[in-house]
């Protein structure tokens, strides 16, 4: 059985440029990315062809770094940034 206060439960706060995503923090790390799968899958930012790519819009930007498409595994290490 999981402790109830797991690493992963800990509320975060959030940077600007992911609050204007997933909304404002204090979040746990895994409310913030089913908050952000939420706003992917609703913008349709998935990549059709593979799954596995994020195609990202001027908000998802400032949160991946500048890049244009990021895959889901970059995206954790993009979005941890963004955590504090």
């Amino acid at each position: 059985m999981a402790k109830e206060n797991s690493a992963f439960m800990k509320p975060l706060n959030v940077s600007e440029d992911l609050a204007a995503v997933v909304g404002k923090g204090p979040l746990p790390r895994s409310e913030v990315v089913k908050k952000l799968w939420v706003y992917i899958k609703g913008k349709n930012l998935q990549d059709p062809k593979n799954k596995r790519n994020i195609n990202a819009d001027a908000a998802l930007k400032k949160v991946f770094g500048g890049k244009d498409v990021v895959n889901m595994f970059e995206m954790t290490k993009l979005v941890s940034k963004h955590l504090s």
